[in-house]
């Protein structure tokens, strides 16, 4: 940045000396008419240069408008007494013409982005140079109206992005075109010169208007890398499947498409999986590759127009590869989120087996032995119903009394660890059963058919410990339990009119339904604040999540 100040300066004492030479080779001193609006346009020319320079030091506008007022000062040398320099002066008469024509075409960046844009730039240059042309009125206007078609073609196929930079050379264009059409005209039609120091006014007019629009508007608008900068804000922030959506807005072409290369398919897909077919042969589609390390990464499909810009090309060459990778990174956070979820609904699975061979060795085990205990000591008892011995017999009692406490706490724990009934009469007679059991009035719905035994059981102990809670903390009267078949999933939704206040976050038990549901790709939901009472909602996908 100090290198390029150094050489602001250094541009600006050059053009202080090289005018006021300029204008004491051309003109008297005397004649302020004639050297005032010479020296202002060069020196404005160039000082809105250096602005624009020093605002905006990655664009080559700048040191173009610049170079406009050192080209227009370089003209008056033509009638300086030294022959050699007379004769260069004369042959770049017109140099300026070209230089300024050179900064509206490729404004904002002060780069030639188009072929046709570099043809103009090209002629504009021969034009001005090859004295017989320079002087030309068919020349200038046909150099006009070129200036003014290309101006026009760049903003009409120019990308979203660089429409409205494209916009202020247009206005240049037209504006500069114009004078210097009329200025031609005119004078080839009043030969006599009459018409020459207002068509001079004129002209120098146009040039002063067209540097101070162009510097004005340089630093008014964003050049591509700053669009481009904001194209790559916005994507980072974009989920995976609007990626494609943001790309097309950003440069203006609905039509994009973004391919990411599958190597094991050795084929490029979109975000949601489809297939992109790459065109062949046709002028109005055409395909970036993008390449990471070597290695194919992703293709846009667009209108040949979009990338026209090298500019815009090489930054939304960056953009697709961030997007690439960030698709692939996302892709890896979902592969593992999934296996996540796999890994967790295989641990509720497991643990809803490993209950019920719990239950079945409960049952089969101790259940069924203090069972056979129970009925000898019973035999017993009716045994000694003659006898005398009251302790013996109170003993007995006794013991079946404990034996039957004994029996029911297992039987408890066989139904909490995995109700025997699901498995074997289905998920409709379990909770009429756990309804028949519930302290509260149960208000009972089942509108469902079987499940996979993971979502039953699921569904049931969602139901108990809903029950559960509404007994031991609700102070309700009644409870509603609906089950219902939505779709592609199972709801489970309990109400209460009692006191309410449930959280999820107090206590393990709906914690651990939580768990349980979420385990199995559902999402569990307590409100604790319906009126009356608790509302307690559960959803269960009936496709099993893969494994």
């Amino acid at each position: 940045m100090t290198r390029i100040r150094g050489l602001q300066v250094i541009a600006a004492a050059a053009a202080g000396v090289l005018g006021l030479l300029a204008e004491g080779t051309a003109f008297e001193w005397a004649n302020p008419a004639g050297w005032l609006p010479d020296v202002i346009v060069g020196w404005t020319c160039v000082g809105c240069g250096l602005l624009a320079w020093s605002r905006r030091p990655e664009s080559w506008t700048g040191p173009l408008l610049a170079a406009t007022g050192f080209a227009w000062f370089i003209g008056n040398f033509a009638g300086a007494g030294i022959a050699p320099v007379a004769w260069v002066a004369s042959q770049l008469l017109f140099l300026h013409r070209a230089v300024v024509i050179h900064a509206v075409l490729t404004f904002p960046t002060g780069r030639i982005a188009s072929r046709t844009g570099l043809v103009a730039i090209v002629l504009g240059y021969a034009s001005s140079i090859v004295p017989p042309a320079a002087r030309s009125p068919i020349t200038a206007v046909a150099i006009s109206l070129l200036l003014i078609g290309v101006a026009l073609r760049d903003y009409l196929v120019a990308p979203h992005p660089a429409r409205w930079a494209r916009g202020f050379a247009l206005a240049a264009a037209l504006a500069l075109g114009v004078v210097i059409a009329v200025a031609t005209l005119a004078h080839a039609a009043v030969p006599t010169g009459g018409l020459d120091q207002p068509v001079l006014l004129a002209y120098e007019a146009s040039l002063i208007l067209v540097a101070a629009f162009l510097s004005v508007a340089l630093a008014t608008t964003r050049t591509q890398p700053g669009l481009v900068a904001d194209l790559v804000v916005e994507l980072s922030g974009s989920e995976g499947g609007t990626v494609r959506d943001a790309l097309a807005r950003a440069v203006g072409d609905p039509s994009l498409e973004i391919g990411y290369w599958d190597p094991a398919a050795e084929a490029y897909f979109d975000s949601a999986g489809e297939p992109v077919h790459l065109p062949h042969g046709n002028a109005k589609r055409a395909v970036t590759r993008f390449d990471v390390d070597g290695r194919q990464t992703a293709v846009i499909v667009h209108d040949p127009a979009v990338l026209e810009s090298s500019e815009l090309s090489e930054s939304i060459r960056t953009t697709a590869r961030l997007a690439a990778a960030n698709t692939r990174l996302r892709a890896d956070v979902l592969d593992q989120l999934a296996e996540l979820r796999a890994s967790r609904r295989r641990l509720a699975v497991a643990g809803d087996a490993e209950r019920s061979r719990l239950e079945r060795l409960v049952e089969d085990g101790p259940l069924r032995r203090a069972s056979a205990l129970a009925e000898a000591l019973s035999e017993t008892q009716a045994m000694t119903a003659g006898s005398r011995d009251d302790p013996v017999r109170r003993k007995i009692e006794q013991a079946r009394s404990v034996l039957e406490d004994a029996r029911e706490d297992f039987e408890g724990l066989a139904r909490g660890l995995h109700p025997r009934i699901l498995t074997a009469a289905g998920l409709a007679a379990a909770l009429q059963h756990l309804a028949s059991q519930s302290q509260v009035h149960v208000d009972l719905v089942v509108d469902v058919d079987r499940f996979p035994e993971a979502i039953e059981a699921a569904v049931y102990f969602v139901a108990a410990e809903g029950l559960a809670n509404i007994a031991k903390h609700a102070r309700a009267s009644r409870a509603s339990v609906a089950i219902r078949s939505l779709g592609d999933k199972v709801t489970v939704e309990i109400l209460d009119n009692g006191v309410g206040g449930a959280d999820l976050g107090a206590g393990t038990g709906l914690r651990g339904l939580a768990d349980r549901v979420e385990a199995l790709g559902g999402k569990f939901d307590v409100d604790g604040s319906h009126r009356p009472g608790t509302r307690l909602v559960a959803e269960i996908p009936v496709i099993p999540a893969a494994t």
